[in-house]
């Protein structure tokens, strides 16, 4: 095993279209997984669009703190986990379309980033900014 430095995990981060794996806590109290796709910003945020209405949003303003696992699993294996603060951006529509654009231009490619920042990028929904906390990565997992 190997820890990653903050240039390997940025990198890691940003490679290709790995899924985040968002842990969250519902209002019931119950814990949650969901997949988001995410884009991670020069100013240290990582970003993602969501339903205004969803369950994602309203866990989040009952309790913000989040974790997203991002995991390459194959070997040799690695991870980066981000512990973090989640804040619902709900009045920015620049801001709503711009990460739906670049999500959707990580996720299925330059030709459709558009078509996904139109869907996406609509005003019923709204952005989830997380602020960093804790980084743990590590790479070469298997050895």
């Amino acid at each position: 095993m190997k820890t990653m430095d903050r240039d390997e995990w940025t990198a890691f981060l940003n490679h290709g279209t790995r899924t985040g794996k968002l842990a969250l806590v519902l209002p019931s109290g119950r814990p949650t997984v969901v997949p988001v796709w995410f884009v991670y910003e020069p100013d240290g945020k990582l970003r993602f669009n969501t339903a205004a209405a969803s369950a994602k949003v309203r866990a989040l303003k009952a309790d913000p703190r989040v974790c997203l696992l991002v995991d390459l699993e194959e070997p040799p294996y690695a991870f980066v986990k981000v512990d973090a603060t989640a804040a619902v951006v709900a009045d920015d529509p620049a801001l709503t379309k711009r990460v739906a654009t670049a999500a959707g231009g990580r996720y299925m490619g330059p030709d459709r980033a558009e078509e996904f920042g139109e869907r996406n990028g609509r005003s019923d929904e709204v952005v989830v900014e997380l602020t960093p906390t804790k980084i743990t990565a590590v790479d070469h997992v298997s050895g």
